[in-house]
């Protein structure tokens, strides 16, 4: 088999899944939970666990307080969540909300597209210093879609 074959099989997920839920923020336990429960396979440890509800809780927020802006949960938000052989878990999650215009602007700590609201801008450097790896990318009027990948400590499944 050639490296490049091996490669793209070691990228396959091993397990996965997709759910999809309501912009509430009674919904953010929800994602949490769900997340916890997902990477309870991987034997994370209790910080790791943390890490991994703390910065989904960060994702499903700027959700539903950024994306579908005074929408009163109208909004959809789906949440995709994979596991792979090396030990990594990423969840993808996805809104079809307002979009940013400037994402670098956006990642950058302290930086609000609300200064008047209660919101620090904080969001994105948590999820950033919780994970391993941060990727954003946000049309304007099509939505946002953030990936989170986290290294469980063990590695094996």
């Amino acid at each position: 088999m050639s490296a490049v074959k091996e490669r793209r099989k070691t990228k396959k997920a091993l397990e996965s899944f997709t759910a999809t839920f309501a912009a509430k923020s009674s919904n953010e336990g929800f994602a949490r939970a769900m997340a916890a429960s997902f990477a309870a396979r991987l034997d994370p440890t209790v910080e790791e666990l943390a890490d991994i509800k703390t910065a989904l809780s960060e994702a499903v927020t700027n959700c539903v307080v950024h994306a579908y802006k005074n929408s009163r949960g109208n909004g959809e938000i789906r949440i995709k969540g994979s596991i792979f052989e090396d030990g990594r878990i990423v969840f993808e999650i996805k809104d079809k909300g307002c979009g940013m215009e400037d994402v670098e602007k956006c990642l950058q700590p302290l930086y609000t597209c609300d200064p008047e609201g209660e919101r620090s801008g904080m969001g994105f450097t948590v999820m950033e210093s919780f994970c391993d790896g941060l990727k954003v990318r946000s049309k304007p009027g099509k939505g946002t879609t953030v990936v989170l990948t986290k290294k469980i400590g063990r590695g094996d499944i």
